[in-house]
């Protein structure tokens, strides 16, 4: 069955599942470049990625040199970073998850995912915009009522023909649109097509966004097969000031 015949018969849930799966499978480990862009200043991060969904990921910065050995680790819905130069480990309250990463315009919660898109929000397609000769799904989620987020709701923008990410737009509670992350540069990736160039910028100010390379060579898809999980060992709180 073709992915765009799939596609008609799947409810907003199923396609934002499938979406995330693409995106980060079960548990995955990468390589990836951000580059953070203003007006005055750009920079970019080498940084390796460990995550093993819903409950642990784990990031690294690897170069340049002045950040080099900081660490993000999530564990559920607790997260801690870690700063080699003054060799602390520091506890991120639930009220920072919305801070930006690195000055980026990335926040922690989008970096370590503590709040799950597919568990705290109710999906559903948008139906006027979703007409049987349009190339491009629209999804719009809400959070459930008891759910721990900030966002009013986010809005995937997903080809029917084969499920990739377009966009996905994220609004306050007023419905006003705060940023947008594009998903462009489709690759083949240990068997799957999937974006490796990922674009985030906000409203407020458009002049800067991060975009996040992903590095083709080292990024692996590592579920297991047979229905069993990989579990990465690095993925714990004693490895974050050790350099793993």
């Amino acid at each position: 069955m073709s992915a765009d015949i799939s596609a008609e018969t799947l409810t907003g849930k199923q396609i934002v599942e499938r979406v995330e799966q693409l995106l980060w499978s079960d548990s995955l480990e990468g390589q990836y470049d951000m580059t953070i862009t203003t007006p005055y200043w750009s920079r970019t991060l080498k940084m390796h990625l460990w995550m093993e969904r819903p409950v642990k990921s784990f990031i690294r910065i690897l170069s340049p040199k002045k950040e080099a050995g900081i660490g993000s680790l999530r564990i559920n819905n607790e997260m801690w970073n870690y700063l080699p130069k003054v060799e602390r480990t520091f506890k991120v309250p639930p009220s920072m998850m919305l801070q930006p990463w690195m000055g980026s315009d990335f926040s922690n919660d989008d970096l370590v995912k503590e709040s799950s898109i597919i568990h705290d929000y109710n999906h559903r397609l948008i139906t006027d915009k979703n007409t049987p000769n349009s190339s491009v799904l629209f999804i719009e989620s809400k959070p459930k009522p008891d759910a721990a987020v900030v966002a009013g709701k986010l809005v995937y923008q997903v080809q029917k023909k084969d499920l990739i990410p377009l966009t996905l737009e994220y609004y306050d509670e007023r419905g006003r649109l705060i940023k947008t992350l594009t998903f462009s540069d489709v690759k083949k990736m240990n068997g799957r097509h999937v974006p490796t160039l990922w674009v985030m910028q906000s409203t407020e100010k458009p002049e800067n966004h991060t975009s996040i390379k992903v590095n083709q060579s080292e990024y692996i898809y590592l579920r297991a097969r047979h229905g069993s999980h990989f579990r990465n060992h690095n993925i714990r709180i004693n490895n974050l000031h050790c350099g793993q």
